[in-house]
């Protein structure tokens, strides 16, 4: 008997009168990424181990800003929450996204980062995990800031 996935994220244990459903769940982990944007430009870091080694990526996971880049900001709104099984080949994750402010600095890649780069908007692809729409995201939630 082949092991199968349930709704919800419950898995199928075979046993001898019949699978049943276990109570174990999938639960997705919670990562942070910073959008940090200034004078169009995007802090990214490039990626020095896998999944997705060598592309860019925001900033964050499950380490902080600081540690991956060298940089000190702060929060200074929400962009998202992205979640879905299929957003890191790891496992499922739940990131959530802020836009940083700070007085910003030369980045240095750190931890899992293989270097860290303010990069101009329009060379800012392609992009690790689902790391492009939430930037769209950020600069969207910019722009509109900047008009009020």
């Amino acid at each position: 008997m082949s092991l199968g996935r349930a709704p919800f994220g419950r898995f199928l244990i075979p046993r001898r009168s019949g699978p049943i459903v276990s109570p174990r769940y999938a639960n997705p982990a919670l990562v942070v990424d910073a959008v940090w944007i200034r004078y169009g430009k995007v802090l990214l870091v490039r990626r020095g181990h896998p999944p997705f080694r060598g592309m860019w990526a925001l900033p964050g996971g499950f380490v902080e800003l600081r540690e991956e880049t060298g940089l000190i900001g702060h929060p200074d709104r929400l962009v998202g929450v992205y979640s879905g099984p299929d957003r890191d080949p790891r496992k499922p994750s739940t990131s959530v996204a802020f836009l940083m402010a700070g007085r910003g600095g030369v980045p240095k890649g750190a931890d899992d980062a293989a270097s860290a780069s303010w990069v101009p908007l329009r060379h800012a692809k392609p992009l690790a995990f689902d790391h492009a729409k939430i930037l769209a995201d950020g600069v969207r939630l910019s722009r509109r800031r900047r008009r009020k």
